[in-house]
């Protein structure tokens, strides 16, 4: 049972990691879900109110900083409301649209559609796509480091107790 608990542990955290970069997964989330579930396989003793105020509160920054710095980018290179919407909606339907390329690409399509629907012109247009791929791997960047931080936390938190 054992082999089994830290295999899902370490699952969870993979499609944690992955969940950083893919928005259709989980991210941190299936990193929280991990604590969990070696909770539910090895106890919850080593765990006390400090580790879970310090882990849940790096994930409602995670959940937080993922919008914010997203719209940040956008907001930053002059884009709109609707450019913002836009490339939100690209993240999310732009690996399915075009596989490969489209997490990158969705951002940016869904941000310049959206400023062009607001009637900007193509320069405005490119400018606010920029801002939202800029905003979409600065948002990937500081959710890959906040998670990694909750793993390594978990891991100095069960060694050391």
């Amino acid at each position: 049972m054992d082999i089994l608990g830290w295999v899902l542990v370490v699952v969870l955290f993979v499609v944690g990691m992955a969940g950083a970069i893919f928005p259709i997964l989980p991210g941190v989330l299936a990193v929280y879900a991990a604590f969990f579930v070696y909770g539910l396989f090895f106890g919850f003793t080593e765990f006390g109110v400090w580790f879970w105020l310090l882990q849940t509160s790096v994930v409602i920054a995670i959940l937080v900083a993922d919008y914010v710095v997203s719209a940040w980018g956008v907001k930053k290179f002059g884009g709109t409301r609707a450019s913002v919407i836009g490339s939100t909606i690209g993240i999310i339907v732009g690996p399915f649209v075009i596989p490969g390329i489209g997490l990158l690409a969705g951002p940016f399509i869904g941000a310049w559609i959206g400023e062009l629907l607001t009637g900007a012109d193509m320069k405005q247009a490119t400018k606010a796509g920029l801002g939202a791929l800029v905003g979409f791997l600065s948002s990937t960047i500081v959710k890959l480091i906040l998670q990694t931080l909750m793993i390594v936390l978990f891991i100095i938190w069960i060694i050391t107790n």
